[in-house]
């Protein structure tokens, strides 16, 4: 539960803390929160109220040109699940919420859904959970008007010095996929199906 809390405060509090008593580093980042805006947070979160930020909160502000370089866009995101019982895990997660999407359990995969979150459950067909993004479609796998395409993101990922542990053929077109994997060892896909 501390913990839990800690980290909800390491990222909201920013967002909740008014700007005026603050120190911020060379870039203007805020580095010190006052505690005042602390102490506001905390009896909102206690007192079992969602707490409102400030008005006068301005974290990392870019312009509209700064967002539009830095965004990458990915697509439809899921977490694919390495189960171990295909029916064990869509029962559990439909006490979640979810409902089977599209999949077929009898192939040991399935795709389930609870609003906009998407989870894909696959028995036997990788060890390891698999962050995953599928540009060119939406939550409900259907097209996007635009996109990027999947050898575009791994050209601009290259280019950052991301290393990748299997590349989508860069003379292809249509579906490929590529796969990298973060400093914690989470594998990531990014898979296009169109």
């Amino acid at each position: 539960m501390i913990g839990k809390l800690l980290l909800l405060l390491s990222v909201s509090c920013l967002l909740f803390l008014p700007l005026k008593n603050h120190s911020t580093d060379q870039d203007g980042r805020i580095i010190e929160a006052t505690k005042a805006g602390i102490n506001q947070f905390l009896a909102a979160y206690r007192s079992g109220q969602n707490p409102k930020p400030s008005g006068n909160v301005s974290v990392q502000q870019q312009s509209p040109a700064n967002q539009k370089e830095q965004r990458m866009e990915l697509g439809n995101f899921s977490i694919s699940l390495a189960v171990k019982d295909i029916e064990a895990s869509k029962s559990f997660y439909e006490k979640f919420g979810f409902k089977v999407f599209m999949g077929d359990a009898a192939q040991k995969w399935l795709i389930m859904k609870n609003g906009d979150h998407v989870i894909g459950l696959f028995q036997g067909m990788f060890e390891k959970n698999i962050l995953t993004f599928n540009p060119g479609w939406d939550s409900n796998a259907q097209n996007l008007p635009t996109f990027t395409d999947v050898r575009e993101l791994q050209r601009q990922l290259m280019a950052k010095g991301v290393k990748l542990l299997k590349e989508a053929d860069e003379n292809s077109t249509g579906p490929a996929s590529f796969m990298a994997v973060d400093p914690d060892g989470n594998q990531i896909l990014v898979d296009q199906h169109r």
